[in-house]
């Protein structure tokens, strides 16, 4: 059992934008002053330069592009409408807005299929029809060694639903209520927390139930994780929650995060880090601004075995 990645899916987007429909559950978003034409070329710059930057460190990074029609403002996410396991599973799943929806597209199933030995595609966008949303590995964070699923619960995250997921994949929830300053409740789980293979990076003062903060760390303290806190304006105003550790083809580990996110840690945060994995750090400031999620939003994690 992998605890990272080491193929990594991006999307490369063709219709980058504020997010009208998303707007009320994530208010990181922020509207542009360029034109619509610009804000799609300036995400692809920075889109193409993280690629690079992944590409340098020999991380295998598969591109698919966006399609134009229908416009689909954070197809740069896709990690929020697929996951791509271990056994060779591929779970779809239901979003938050229609054209968050709209990213699920089969011809990018059909890529992966014809790159990885998939087994089965587990299709759960049906619970849209109800208004149930579970955005996958932005409401879940999962900890693959010790079979477990951190997530906090919200407009994106439902609870019924995301206990019937890990009951079906058998992995054991850890569910929590967190918040940001203004007593807001944070979006997705991804930009409270990540988990590497020995340490984890989480805001536990955005989990404002002692019960619920207790537990999350008894549970990560259990399973030997070293725990990295970061603060509530690192959270809120860096993304610094919001990092991911992959594999490069050496199997070598890295932390990727957004400059902005490296930016805000301080000496002993980032040398925590650093005595676990390396760290790569990518300039991704207009997607942050505009989209409302950084750099590990951008990544989806494919775990299926590649096609010799």
């Amino acid at each position: 059992m992998n605890q990272c990645a080491s193929n990594i899916l991006m999307v490369r987007p063709a219709s980058f934008q504020y997010n009208e429909q998303t707007a009320a559950s994530n208010d990181y978003q922020n509207k542009p002053t360029l034109s619509k034409e610009e804000t799609i070329r300036k995400a692809q710059e920075e889109f193409d330069g993280m690629v690079e930057i992944l590409e340098q460190n020999d991380i295998n990074v598969w591109v698919v592009e966006d399609t134009e029609l229908p416009e689909k403002p954070d197809a740069i996410f896709p990690n929020n409408w697929i996951s791509m396991h271990q056994n060779g599973d591929i779970y779809l799943y239901p979003m938050k807005t229609p054209n968050r929806s709209a990213e699920r597209r089969e011809d990018i199933i059909e890529f992966i299929e014809d790159n990885f030995e998939v087994n089965q595609v587990f299709d759960w966008s049906d619970y849209e029809d109800s208004n149930i949303a579970l955005e996958g590995t932005g409401s879940m964070i999962f900890d693959h060694f010790n079979r477990k699923v951190y997530a906090c619960l919200s407009p994106r995250t439902d609870e019924k639903l995301l206990r019937k997921f890990c009951k079906e994949i058998e992995y054991d929830p850890i569910v929590f209520h967190a918040y940001k300053r203004n007593g807001a409740e944070q979006y997705h789980t991804n930009v409270v927390m990540n988990i590497g293979e020995d340490f984890a990076v989480i805001c536990l003062d955005s989990i404002t139930n002692k019960a619920e903060k207790n537990e999350v760390r008894q549970s990560l303290q259990d399973d030997g994780f070293e725990i990295i806190e970061i603060t509530q304006e690192q959270l809120e105003e860096h993304f610094a929650g919001n990092m991911l550790q992959v594999y490069n083809d050496q199997r070598l580990p890295f932390l990727v995060m957004s400059e902005r996110a490296y930016n805000s840690l301080s000496t002993s945060q980032i040398n925590q880090i650093e005595a676990h994995t390396e760290i790569i750090v990518v300039p991704i400031y207009f997607i942050e601004e505009v989209g409302g999620g950084s750099a590990r939003c951008m990544m989806a994690e494919i775990f299926i075995e590649e096609k010799l």
